[in-house]
């Protein structure tokens, strides 16, 4: 988009790419959220989530209008980038980085979600290395920060393997109920120490001013 370069930006690594979440994307992407593609047992994400709706429609359409309100939001006290991941051509996935305080802080978060028809082979781990790539070479970030419930063994196994420290824990509600949750917190210094020389960002210096 040539009067938006935030929706230009992408990551691209051997085996994926994180595209910015343009309109058309999120079209293709609305497809596996229809049809409940983003769900896992048990389930991963904490309330309120647009994704434990059981009307596909009414699904879509609040996941959408969530993204909506928070990729329009790029300010120095808080932004969020929205990704769509690109597996072969396809939209598979989404991967989003969050920054509150980030000039004062230099922290990040990540969050993200894969088809539930490409788990299992190490896809995952690549798009958090893609958005960490971004958050540190790119961005300049003091840290990330993760957390997964306590029985969401995938996550949990994908932050450990990136170097990331446990930071203790906290409770959640998912669906009503309270559950436990990790908190994962990933240093400058131990991302240095895990770093890969290919992953390529494109397109981010345009962004320079637009990002806080």
């Amino acid at each position: 988009m040539r009067n938006y370069p935030l929706l230009d930006l992408r990551v691209s690594t051997p085996v994926l790419e994180l595209r910015s979440a343009t309109d058309e994307l999120l079209d293709e992407l609305a497809d596996l959220v229809r049809a409940g593609k983003t769900h896992a047992d048990p389930p991963p994400y904490d309330d309120p989530m647009s994704f434990y709706e059981t009307d596909p429609d009414v699904r879509v359409a609040k996941w959408l209008r969530a993204l909506w309100r928070r990729r329009g939001t790029v300010e120095p006290d808080a932004w969020r980038l929205y990704f769509v991941v690109m597996l072969d051509g396809r939209p598979v996935g989404e991967q989003s980085l969050t920054g509150v305080d980030f000039a004062a802080l230099g922290t990040v978060t990540s969050f993200s979600w894969l088809s539930i028809d490409e788990r299992g082979r190490g896809i995952g781990r690549e798009m958090r290395a893609a958005i960490l790539h971004l958050a540190f070479e790119g961005l300049g970030a003091r840290e990330a920060s993760s957390d997964a419930f306590v029985d969401n063994h995938g996550s949990n196994a994908i932050s450990r393997s990136l170097g990331y420290r446990p930071n203790g824990s906290e409770w959640a509600t998912r669906q009503g109920e309270p559950a436990l949750l990790n908190r994962w917190r990933l240093p400058r210094a131990d991302w240095e120490s895990h770093r890969r020389a290919d992953i390529h960002l494109h397109n981010l210096e345009a962004c320079r001013t637009l990002l806080p």
